[in-house]
């Protein structure tokens, strides 16, 4: 990984932690696999965190423009998954 993580340094210690427990799903996902229920659990608390969508664009789009991950490709994915299955991308 040669890159950063966007985060705001507003947010609490504990914020940027769980910030970053939803980019690391949007890893694991387009990396290997994630379980859906731990994936929609991190973005739960992403948007407990970052509640507005001209927000969320801004920092996945960093996160995007920095990595090459869809945090975006991988929610629809999740979100169109009926059961309990597994997310990848690849």
């Amino acid at each position: 990984m040669d890159y950063q993580y966007p985060m705001d340094m507003d947010w609490t210690t504990e914020e940027i932690v769980d910030v970053i427990h939803f980019f690391e799903a949007v890893e694991k996902a387009y990396e290997n696999k994630i379980q859906k229920e731990e994936l929609m659990s991190t973005y739960r608390r992403f948007k407990e965190i970052i509640p507005g969508k001209a927000d969320e664009k801004k920092y996945t789009d960093e996160f995007q423009e920095s990595s090459g991950y869809s945090s975006y490709l991988v929610m629809k994915k999740a979100k169109e998954t009926e059961s309990a299955a597994w997310i990848s991308m690849k």
